[in-house]
């Protein structure tokens, strides 16, 4: 009898011991740590910057692009289309990446794999497929090239319209 209390009094100790980690553990794993830091550093970029940026790079290339309207999908969201010669596209788009790197501060942005290139700059993300052999393949056309540029904060990015809009009309008074 006397074993089973000692037993029994052991594992309650055991229980409250194993209880008193848990809070503890727990109370520092759900401690407050602040506000969480922002999304990107240094101040939001407006979307005609990164526009007019983005197409002077790529001119310096020898890449000519139009900006695509953006149709009302988003104000974060961008496009740029243009052609350039089909055995030198990938080796243009590489380099414009570089040249946006080296003297304009974009840093790399996340891997999306051996085709895609991406970079960042402050709230924007600008990303664009290699053509690879299929540039290579097609007998003499110009290869397409798309730029895609997106932004994680639409507020600050909106600070122009992306068409420009008509003036308002306002109707002349009535002569009496």
């Amino acid at each position: 009898m006397r074993r089973i209390l000692l037993l029994t009094a052991v594992a309650s100790l055991a229980l409250a011991a194993l209880a008193t980690v848990t809070v503890a553990v727990g109370a520092y794993l759900l401690r407050d740590l602040g506000p969480l830091p922002p999304r990107y550093s240094g101040p939001p970029l407006p979307r005609e910057t990164v526009v007019s940026e983005m197409t002077s790079i790529l001119a310096a290339e020898g890449i000519t692009v139009e900006r695509e309207p953006s149709a009302g999908i988003r104000t974060c969201h961008e496009r740029l289309s243009g052609r350039h010669a089909a055995g030198t596209a990938d080796a243009a788009v590489k380099a414009a990446f570089a040249r946006a790197r080296s003297d304009h501060g974009w840093q790399d942005g996340p891997d999306l794999g051996e085709w895609t290139l991406t970079l960042t700059k402050g709230n924007w993300t600008v990303m664009s497929s290699l053509m690879g052999e299929q540039s290579e393949q097609a007998s003499g056309l110009p290869a397409s090239v798309l730029m895609v540029l997106t932004c994680v904060d639409e507020g600050a990015a909106a600070t122009a319209p992306t068409a420009p809009s008509a003036p308002a009309r306002t109707p002349a008074p009535a002569s009496s």
